[in-house]
């Protein structure tokens, strides 16, 4: 049989050989074709366009064959690689601490030239699997999918700031900047458009049933005037638009796909959507960018006049009032010059927008949604405004409070010198530490083992993946740590009244994921089991978990080399508080054992 096989490749090697002056690549056999296209040199990209050449090519590399499954087995390798390489470098810089914000220190990625489909379909895969299974591979899949969109959005925001201003829409900046601060939603600039068409046939049908003759979009001083009292007919009378005057710093107020949602916003948000309406509508409407309330205004004469007085200011945060320039003042309670009275650019007004936001994250309450929007809005801030100082050095030392991406800071703090020299003494100190951050990373520390076993924790009662309650405050939670005994500061410990507790700080206290969304520390005396457990709906539980099994969650690895001994006596607490009436308390248990064993030898 060997020897037939090698005279058939004998033979076909002379046919060749003896006919290369004749045959063409095409007249080879179809076996040999596929092992020429199978080179590991060639790329997805080359097999489309040898599939693009002729009929006979095009049959060769069908979807279903082996070059289609071969390149399928070589990306499938490197997106393993790169899956693996983003949980390294999530953990590289990731410290389990309360409060502390996990690093996203992806700066190796864009480097693996990953095709962006075929990662996002992967990672989706990943994401719409079984909800309560594999958590921690999809809390590092949701991190690197955050990490490529907002890439995207990016040089999408780019390649907009490169056109010339005339061209920009202030809408589609908006929803760039929507994007970017929820790259995991589904935001189009479809989608917004369409939406906003629907509220202007709304308006179109308002103008014929008023006034069956309206050209609608015919330019006039009194037809433009119908226009705009249709639209702040429709927007706030009809559709319930308003301002929202009771949660102004919401960042939601700051979306364009939430204001519509939520027919609320601030006046920026509102005014960018009021605007976009009006030019639909034929009525030339400009942004202003007027001191503490953003305003639009439209020339009463005409058009392009410098005189302030021509125009008539409208307030989308005011449900389209109409004001003079004077009334503008008594909006903010202070006289301003003439400048503010001018019409701005599509990229003052991003700025703007970007500014609300920055400064909502740096009112945050230091926990990881304020200092993800804090990055966000620094990151959109300085693509708008590469070589402010200001907001240049706040992203420095926000990535070292952070302990991210050390040297990206070198770059920003070199930048700095460059633009500012008179900040050298700040740049030297954040210059000095983040040396000495990355010495450090080059010999991490290893995380503390703790074992039950050990004498002196012999009084904590609970372990690692217990769903808890809180006695005083109320709040369900689980378990990701502990410490025999308090650990935090004096003055900490002062603040939150420990010494009031009846075993004060001399107690063990537990590192908690709480349902909304912050972490905390709470002392043993005032957690007791959950008697009906459920599950926590954390951003973080996929740090420290690898699955909810309805009454418990299975520590990853990671968690369970960090607290070796816990999941056993987890299993043994949940046994005895809730399966021991179950009929079949055999079997659950060995279930249970069983469980264990799996859950241990399954990786991260």
């Amino acid at each position: 049989m060997a020897t037939s096989v090698a005279g058939e490749g004998q033979q076909s090697l002379n046919w060749i050989i003896s006919d290369h002056q004749t045959k063409k690549l095409t007249d080879l056999p179809t076996e040999l074709l596929e092992h020429i296209l199978c080179f590991p040199v060639l790329k997805h990209l080359d097999i489309c366009n040898v599939s693009c050449c002729c009929k006979r090519l095009h049959d060769v590399c069908h979807g279903r064959g082996k070059v289609w499954g071969h390149q399928y087995k070589l990306r499938c390798y490197v997106l393993l690689w790169y899956f693996v390489g983003g949980l390294a470098l999530v953990r590289s810089v990731s410290q389990p601490c309360v409060g502390q914000v996990l690093g996203d220190s992806f700066a190796e990625i864009e480097s693996l030239g990953m095709p962006e489909h075929f990662c996002e379909d992967e990672l989706l895969f990943i994401l719409n699997s079984d909800k309560r299974k594999s958590l921690t591979l999809k809390y590092y899949a949701k991190k690197i999918l955050y990490f490529l969109r907002q890439q995207n959005i990016l040089r999408s925001l780019k390649t907009f700031l490169e056109q010339p201003a005339e061209q920009q829409s202030a809408l589609e900046g908006a929803i760039l900047v929507d994007q970017y601060c929820n790259p995991l939603a589904d935001i189009t600039l479809n989608n917004i458009s369409a939406q906003l068409d629907e509220i202007a046939e709304k308006v179109k049908k308002m103008l014929r049933i008023k006034n069956p003759s309206h050209p609608s979009l015919r330019i006039t001083q009194e037809l433009q005037r119908q226009v705009v009292c249709a639209l702040n007919s429709v927007l706030y009378e009809q559709l319930q638009y308003k301002g929202n005057e009771f949660d102004f710093y919401n960042p939601l107020n700051s979306y364009i796909h939430q204001v519509l949602l939520r027919r609320t916003g601030i006046p920026i948000s509102l005014s960018v959507l009021y605007m976009t309406l009006a030019r639909n509508l034929g009525v030339q409407v400009e942004p202003v960018n007027f001191p503490n309330h953003f305003l639009l205004r439209w020339c009463q004469k005409q058009r392009g006049s410098e005189d302030i007085y021509d125009y008539v200011y409208i307030d989308a945060f005011g449900k389209g009032k109409q004001l003079t320039a004077k009334e503008c003042e008594y909006l903010i309670g202070h006289q301003v010059t003439a400048d503010y009275y001018s019409a701005i650019s599509t990229t003052e007004v991003l700025l703007r927008m970007v500014g609300n936001l920055l400064n909502i994250g740096k009112r945050g309450e230091g926990n990881e949604k304020s200092y993800q929007l804090l990055r966000d809005s620094l990151d959109l801030y300085l693509t708008i405004n590469p070589d402010n100082v200001q907001y240049l050095l706040l992203q420095a030392r926000l990535y070292f409070h952070l302990g991210i991406w050390p040297e990206k800071v070198l770059d920003i703090l070199q930048h700095i010198q460059a633009l500012d020299p008179s900040q050298h003494g700040a740049v030297g100190y954040l210059v000095q530490h983040t040396l000495e951050h990355i010495q450090h990373k080059k010999h991490p520390v290893t995380p503390e083992v703790k074992k039950r076993s050990v004498s002196e924790h012999l009084e904590v009662q609970y372990s690692v993946g217990l769903i808890m309650k809180h006695k005083r405050s109320g709040y369900n939670c689980v378990i990701y740590g502990w410490d025999p005994k308090c650990t935090m500061s004096q003055e900490w410990i002062t603040t939150m009244r420990v010494h009031q507790l009846s075993n004060g700080a001399n107690q063990p206290f537990y590192n908690v994921l709480v349902q909304d969304g912050t972490c905390r520390y709470a002392a043993q005396e005032n957690l007791e089991p959950h008697s009906a457990p459920l599950e926590i709906g954390h951003p973080e539980v996929g740090r420290y978990f690898s699955e909810f099994a309805d009454t418990h969650y299975f520590a990853n690895e990671e968690l369970q080399t960090r607290y070796p001994e816990d999941m056993v006596e987890t299993l043994c607490t949940v046994q005895e508080l809730y399966h021991r009436l179950t009929p079949g308390t055999g079997n659950q248990d060995q279930a249970l054992a069983t469980d264990q064993n799996n859950h241990r030898a399954m990786p991260m």
